[in-house]
Parts: structure tokens; sequence; C-alpha cells
């Protein structure tokens, strides 16, 4: 158990320095939030022709009404956590990499619903937006992120029953 702790305290605390710095926003973070923005607008317009992404940010045409998806609310923490979870708990590379592959796709998957409903609740009902943004979807992307590990825990156990021992 210590040894989980520390990798995974450890863990965090690289992986969050290195997203800090400037030439990883600029790189990295940045652009990937902008194809946040895209995506939730590709899966909006179908419904709704006066949406538009710029950059980071989602706008309504008509309304004026626009969020604009910052750190912190691009899942990347949130992956960030789950990444130091895997990598901390003993389990071969393959199986790691696996599991984060897909639980990044969970994450995000859930983050751009987060992203979606919190454009149309701006412009419905700001006070409840904000509620919603400060409190329950923050909670929501977390416990998405404790059930995606909680998942691969059981996964591994399977796995680990169904390989016979080598003597």
């Amino acid at each position: 158990m210590l040894r989980f702790l520390f990798i995974f305290c450890m863990t965090l605390a690289v992986l969050f320095t290195v997203e800090m710095l400037t030439p990883v926003q600029v790189a990295v973070i940045q652009p990937f939030t902008g194809l946040l923005a895209q995506l939730s607008t590709a899966l909006i317009l179908p419904f709704d022709s006066e949406v538009i992404a710029n950059g980071r940010v989602l706008r309504d045409v008509s309304t004026g009404f626009a969020v604009s998806i910052e750190s912190g609310c691009n899942g990347v923490e949130a992956s960030i956590v789950l990444i130091a979870g895997v990598l901390a708990f003993p389990a071969n590379w393959r199986q790691k990499l696996f599991a984060i592959g897909l639980g990044f796709l969970f994450v995000q998957a859930l983050n751009v619903v987060r992203i979606i409903s919190l454009f149309y609740l701006g412009q419905w009902h700001y006070p409840l937006f904000e509620w919603t943004h400060l409190y329950f979807w923050p909670v929501l992307i977390m416990l998405d992120v404790l059930v995606v590990f909680a998942i691969y825990l059981r996964w591994l156990a399977k796995h680990h029953e169904a390989v016979p021992a080598v003597s």
C-alpha cells in the first residue's frame, strides 16, 4: 500500500508539473482543448445549427452566449489522476497502457457530455449553470475516474485468476 501511495503521489506531482509547463500548454493542452470544443460543436450541430467553435470557445450565434473550456475543465487533470492510479497499481505495461487509453476515452466522453450540458444550462438558467459547473460536474468527473479505475481493478483480478500459475 505504501508503494502504491508513493508511486501515485510522485506520478501526480510529475504529471501536474509537466502539464503546467508553458511549452506543454501551448503544444498539447490548448490544442487538445480546442479539439474538445470542435468535437462538442460537431455533436451539437445536427440538432442546433446556431453553434460555432472558435478555439476553446463554444458560442451560440443567435444569443451570443458562449462558454470557454479552460484548464481544469478539459478533463486533463481527471485523466492525470486516473493515469497515476493505473501506473501505481501492479500490472504489466500492456495492461496499464490499455487501461490508460480506454480510461482516457471514457473520461473525455463524459467530459464532452459535461461541456455540452453546461453550454445549454448556461443559456437556460445561469445560476444552475454555475452550481452544476462548480459542484456537480467536478464530482461526477472524478467519480467517473474512480469507477473506471475500479473496473480496471476488477478486470485485472479476473485476468489474474484466468492466467494459470507457472511453477
